[in-house]
């Protein structure tokens, strides 16, 4: 399971909203407690694509994001990501790049931009939905 402060939530829609249709993309910084991940902040990177089917974070926006989580006591949890057109699940790009079977994945579909739906996964041989549970 993974917990997710709502405004986090709202951050995230906010972001894809406002590169869309472009894919939004970014990193999950937190901790883990008896198996539950707890998201503690959000960064929100440039899709140096800028495409509607993939994304790449700069290298350097990561190290900067990673080098924060470090100041501030947290680890990375994975990284999350924009559908504009598709639904909330892994592409077959997103498997085959899913290189950490430890790290969450999120997905945020904006296909229904009304409607946005957020989904977590786990990605390794299978493709595991993470309960998210918003506090």
């Amino acid at each position: 399971m993974i917990e997710l402060p709502e405004v986090y939530l709202k951050n995230m829609i906010e972001a894809g909203k406002k590169v869309f249709p472009e894919e939004m993309c970014g990193l999950l910084g937190g901790e883990e407690k008896e198996g539950v991940r707890i998201v503690k902040e959000i960064y929100v990177l440039e899709n140096q694509d800028h495409s509607r089917e993939h994304f790449t974070m700069k290298p350097e926006d990561q190290l900067k994001a990673i080098k924060d989580m470090r100041k501030k006591g947290l680890v990375p949890l994975g990284n999350f990501h924009s559908h504009p057109e598709t639904p909330a699940r892994p592409s077959e790009e997103d498997k085959r790049l899913a290189y950490d079977r430890n790290a969450s994945y999120m997905i945020l579909s904006l296909m229904d931009q009304a409607h946005p739906v957020l989904k977590s996964f786990r990605i390794s041989e299978d493709v595991v939905e993470e309960k998210i549970e918003y506090r």
